[in-house]
């Protein structure tokens, strides 16, 4: 089994950091979550502290990650022109806005990840820049780790959704 120079950055970009984020996400909204004076004592919210800090930095760093290969790697490909006469199957947005009953994969499921999927990397940076600067006083401001609780999983859906997007108009259109 081969894998083509794109469609090994395509694996990279969703399957490998993509991935990798998602992943940091649960570490860091079960970290956020139980960062409770009434669950754990001083000395496990300074343990504690240590993995929520590294997760959601982790989580911002795979967020930029993907997205940039995306931007910059993946989707120059998806948007390559065709010269005329050629085989639109090579050429994925050409391909789906050819067909109409595959269009809204582009009018949507792209715009989606070229345009929404930014937000991901953005509002995960201010999480982490917020458990960092706060640190153990997360464990008594209760509605500070609500609303990171809130951004990182507005951070979470964003980075999903577009995952999912890529998913499927991979698997509609891919890129070869």
């Amino acid at each position: 089994m081969t894998l083509s120079e794109k469609e090994f950055w395509t694996v990279i970009h969703g399957m490998g950091l993509g991935t990798i984020f998602l992943l940091a996400f649960s570490g860091g909204l079960a970290g956020l979550w139980s960062l409770r004076p009434e669950w754990v004592t001083v000395a496990g919210i300074r343990e504690r502290l240590h993995r929520l800090i590294a997760g959601t930095w982790i989580m911002a760093i795979m967020a930029w990650l993907t997205v940039i290969t995306g931007t910059y790697t993946v989707y120059p490909w998806y948007r390559a022109k065709p010269p005329s006469g050629a085989d639109l199957t090579h050429f994925p947005r050409y391909y789906l806005l050819a067909d109409p009953n595959l269009a809204e994969w582009h009018k949507f499921g792209m715009e989606w990840k070229e345009h929404v999927a930014w937000l991901s990397p953005i509002v995960a940076t201010a999480v982490a820049y917020v458990v960092l600067r706060y640190g153990s006083k997360l464990a008594y401001e209760e509605k500070i780790r609500q609303a990171l609780i809130i951004l990182f999983t507005i951070a979470f859906v964003a980075a999903g959704v577009a995952g999912l997007f890529g998913a499927f108009i991979n698997k509609v259109a891919p890129i070869r």
